[in-house]
């Protein structure tokens, strides 16, 4: 599953790093908490992974 947009792939990153040891949790904030929380290593490497090219910063929540 592809990130869509820079920040979700940016919150994938900082959660799997916390994830592996690189990081610590409670540095972990919004988001990147929530991924932590709720997904696996395989899945958080898998949205952080994604290009960054030609993503949006952000994207609307009603998408």
């Amino acid at each position: 599953m592809p990130a869509k947009s820079k920040a979700q792939q940016k919150a994938a990153g900082a959660a799997l790093s916390a994830k592996r040891g690189d990081a610590k949790k409670s540095d972990l904030k919004g988001a990147s908490r929530d991924m932590y929380e709720s997904m696996s290593e395989k899945q958080l490497d898998e949205l952080a992974s994604t290009k960054r090219k030609g993503k949006p910063e952000h994207v609307d929540k009603d998408k």
